[in-house]
């Protein structure tokens, strides 16, 4: 499948945890063209700071395959991971992610920080932005308005 294909599954799960209150970040993880993880933000459901969607998506990955390295996946999240989120990707040995929407205050994919691809880590990442950053985008503006209002 062609990363836009797992980017509109990532961002179904991002309408999820919109539904439920959640910052609608929505995360899948795949190899092979096969689903080893579907996650999306539960933060407030869980009363859990770590649970970002990323972060859930590679414990439940880790899990389906009985394996901390998740080599030869990837992640595909409609916002650029966070400093924890890009830290689990690092150590989970994730070799690809793809994310929609650039996050200007807590970017760790090349905005405000580079984590993905630090050559001073053991593991670096190849990373694409910009898929389906519209959607992405416009259902978190769409969000975060509603929150204001």
């Amino acid at each position: 499948m062609s990363d836009q294909l797992w980017m509109r599954e990532a961002l179904k799960l991002a309408r999820q945890a919109s539904k439920k209150g959640e910052v609608p970040v929505g995360a899948i993880i795949v190899r092979e063209d096969i689903v080893l993880a579907r996650s999306h933000n539960l933060r407030e459901q869980s009363k859990d700071a770590t649970a970002h969607a990323e972060v859930l998506a590679i414990r439940t990955a880790s899990g389906y395959v009985g394996d901390w390295r998740l080599t030869n996946t990837t992640l595909y999240v409609t916002l650029e991971p966070c400093p924890m989120c890009a830290g689990a990707i690092v150590l989970a040995r994730i070799p690809r992610v793809v994310y929609a929407a650039s996050d200007p205050k807590s970017g760790a994919a090349g905005t405000l920080f580079n984590l993905l691809q630090d050559e001073r880590l053991n593991h670096q990442v190849d990373v694409v932005k910009g898929v389906l950053v519209g959607e992405s985008v416009a259902l978190l503006q769409s969000f975060f308005h509603e929150r204001r209002n």
